[in-house]
């Protein structure tokens, strides 16, 4: 797409401007950390108005401004359940189910809470799933924004995602999750302000200076079967939707980035508060992105390759307002990526570099923001397409740690045993779906492939019947040795 050599030269200087802010916030942020406490959990001090707004921007990025809404424009809003429809949905889960109870035990990562529950060697279990589980996720973040600078600088795609990744890291490095959460709170204002003015003036375009007609043009143009969101009349693909819902609806419970969140909440009242109020954000806010996508089927019938965003914003907003929307755009994977380069860095430093005679630990947290940020490099270089990298990377944490969770949570203390088995059958299975491109649950074999069961919902039933099974014959094995005579 041509782009008018004044408005990339504005484009360019903002970019630079912003990022700049973005290193004062860091550099601000930096004064307040003094222990590893404050780099992971910003000393347990936030108040709802910034705990909310970090909980919105961990998620809200490329994956619903530029992946999800390119995936609604080919395939309609059923494109929507893993993200935002799932993943609004699991912060409201978050706050009936997890928020309390997490913030009340005083931890710093998931794989502490399994320590505390289960044993060490749960808590190793889980960060071996956890760590690799955010590479995708990462990677999908570096390569939708390296794909809108070759879109307006034709910055090759590698050294893009070189550049997303120096810049991110970077002020991710000084302040840990005071960076994080300062620098979340302005993205996340610029963003919601920039997607209500782009809502308001395509609909105007749409609807000839009318939003509400640009609307109704929307619903009556546009392909009836691209409006449905719940695919129901075919049930092979309605269980293939229902099990990418559950993956951005239960995938994301487990996770760090969204714990790490609510721990850093000031009080678990906060903590509950913070993740209802992002989860009702997240689903209004992100239906946005989906009618502007439909919108612009209508406005581009023939153009496939646009990311359709910044499509719009350069074709319809003055160049000042469409170099902000897209600064704004930018912002919004930056705040994704941040969050998502600490979470597994933490579990790095908290739980697996200890074991390896590592004392310092805040200079550790930040060697494994390093680490982690590389490794999310090569899969950018290498891996598969955003879409892919960001379902399979929330289905890992979904087989692997739901159950164990949930169940440490509220079900009677245990030991490793149970939980360890669990999270080796889940990720074991799953494994084995994806190494063999198996859609469906034991998809070749005769008489179940019929079934055409989802392999992220069955894989984590049968987690669970395992838990079940190894708690059962653990306490049975206790009862027996305590009844047995010394």
């Amino acid at each position: 797409m041509a782009i008018d050599p004044a408005q990339q030269w504005l484009l360019g200087v903002s970019i630079v401007v912003y990022v700049a802010v973005m290193y004062a916030i860091g550099f601000y942020a930096a004064r307040q950390v003094t222990s590893a406490e404050d780099f992971i959990v910003a000393g347990r001090r936030l108040p709802l108005s910034l705990a909310w707004m970090t909980l919105l921007a961990t998620w809200f990025g490329a994956g619903t401004l530029l992946t999800v809404a390119d995936e609604v424009r080919a395939g309609g809003l059923r494109r929507a359940a893993l993200d935002p429809l799932g993943a609004g949905t699991c912060l409201l889960l978050a706050a009936l189910l997890v928020a309390g109870p997490m913030w009340r035990m005083k931890i710093l990562t998931v794989p502490d809470f399994f320590r505390i529950k289960f044993s060490a060697s749960a808590e190793l279990t889980a960060a071996f799933i956890l760590v690799p589980s955010y590479f995708g996720w990462i990677a999908a973040q570096f390569t939708a924004m390296a794909e809108v600078l070759e879109l307006y600088f034709g910055l090759p795609m590698v050294v893009g995602i070189l550049v997303v990744a120096i810049v991110g890291t970077g002020y991710t490095l000084l302040g840990g999750m005071w960076s994080v959460t300062l620098t979340d709170a302005l993205q996340v204002v610029l963003l919601l302000v920039g997607l209500v003015v782009m809502a308001v003036v395509v609909l105007g375009e749409l609807g000839n200076g009318s939003t509400a007609a640009g609307v109704a043009r929307l619903a009556t143009e546009t392909d009836p079967d691209k409006l449905v969101l719940v695919p129901t009349s075919d049930l092979k693909v309605f269980f293939g939707w229902l099990g990418v819902f559950a993956i951005g609806a239960l995938g994301n419970l487990p996770v760090q980035d969204l714990m790490q969140r609510i721990f850093s909440a000031r009080s678990d009242r906060t903590a509950i508060w913070a993740c209802a109020i992002a989860g009702v954000m997240y689903l209004l806010f992100g239906a946005i992105p989906l009618g502007l996508a439909l919108a612009g089927n209508l406005i581009f019938p023939e153009e496939t390759k646009l990311k359709i965003l910044p499509a719009l914003a350069s074709l319809f907003l003055h160049p000042a307002v469409a170099v902000v929307f897209i600064v704004t755009l930018l912002s919004a994977i930056l705040s994704t990526i941040d969050s998502a380069i600490l979470s597994p860095a933490s579990v790095l430093a908290q739980n697996v570099f200890p074991r390896l005679g590592w004392t310092d630990s805040l200079r550790s947290n930040r060697i494994a923001v390093l680490l982690i940020s590389s490794c999310s490099v090569m899969l950018a270089l290498f891996g598969s397409s955003a879409y892919e990298l960001l379902e399979e990377s929330y289905a890992l944490t979904m087989v692997g740690l739901l159950v164990p969770l949930l169940m440490g949570i509220y079900g009677p203390p245990t030991s490793g045993r149970p939980a360890i088995v669990s999270m080796i059958v889940g990720v074991g299975l799953w494994a084995l779906h994806f190494a063999c491109g198996w859609e469906f649950f034991l998809a070749p074999v005769p008489g179940i492939g019929k079934a055409e069961l989802p392999v992220s919902l069955t894989v984590t039933g049968w987690a669970l019947v395992a838990y079940v099974v190894v708690q059962m014959a653990t306490t049975a094995a206790r009862r027996v040795d305590e009844e047995t005579p010394k």
